[in-house]
């Protein structure tokens, strides 16, 4: 049944974690942003020409793998964005719209952070990242945003020059700094966790992974 919070008149919708993913309409990309760290880390992987597997993504990431989990079940194409990389993922959207030969909807979801009661939280390094990529499709014309997305968009346009400072002063940021756990479990699949300074550079990275087949490649 069609939903008030399903932003479906709109061609780019934003949420929150799976829960959000399932509220809104079935979209025909789904962009995942986890900015620190899962976007950011496996972003920098597949630049390097790696492949990266969801399953064992899933052992250190309890956010951002768990919403392109349940986005793997649909038809959607799904990607990862983050600041990285958020030019390069809004040009992989106009090229897959080309390519469709058809309007073509998308879904971002801020993967945000659980708590220790396994409650979803706010996390601004998301709501940041899910801003820049929507600023990126508007800048490409691909504009008909969803007020959640617009609402992000200007979010990020006007404290693009603070991105560093408000990364590193994030509650995520200090939850990274103040354990070891995660990075060890990071380090332990193989890959090399991005640092929270480099997740704050815009549009440092061009390539946008996109998940078949259960594996994290370069869109191409």
């Amino acid at each position: 049944m069609p939903s008030s919070f399903d932003q479906f008149t709109y061609q780019v919708r934003l949420d929150w974690g799976v829960a959000g993913l399932s509220r809104l309409a079935p979209a025909d990309i789904v962009v995942v942003v986890d900015v620190l760290r899962f976007s950011s880390t496996v972003t920098d992987a597949v630049a390097e020409g790696r492949e990266v597997v969801l399953a064992d993504a899933e052992e250190w990431s309890r956010n951002g793998a768990a919403v392109a989990s349940a986005a793997a079940g649909s038809e959607a194409t799904v990607l990862l964005g983050s600041i990285r990389n958020a030019s390069a993922v809004a040009r992989t959207v106009q090229i897959v719209q080309e390519r469709r030969q058809a309007r073509t909807s998308v879904a971002i979801i801020a993967a945000g952070e659980m708590d220790a009661a396994a409650e979803l939280r706010f996390a601004v390094e998301d709501q940041l990242g899910a801003g820049a990529i929507v600023a990126a499709l508007t800048d490409l014309g691909i504009d008909h945003t969803a007020p959640d997305a617009a609402v992000a968009a200007e979010g990020f346009r006007a404290l693009r020059r603070a991105l560093r400072h408000l990364l590193s002063a994030s509650g995520s940021a200090r939850e990274i700094d103040a354990g070891v756990a995660a990075t060890a479990r990071i380090e332990a699949s193989g890959l090399v966790p991005t640092a929270i300074a480099d997740a704050s550079a815009l549009d440092a990275v061009h390539a946008v992974p996109v998940l078949r087949g259960g594996r994290f490649t370069r869109f191409a």
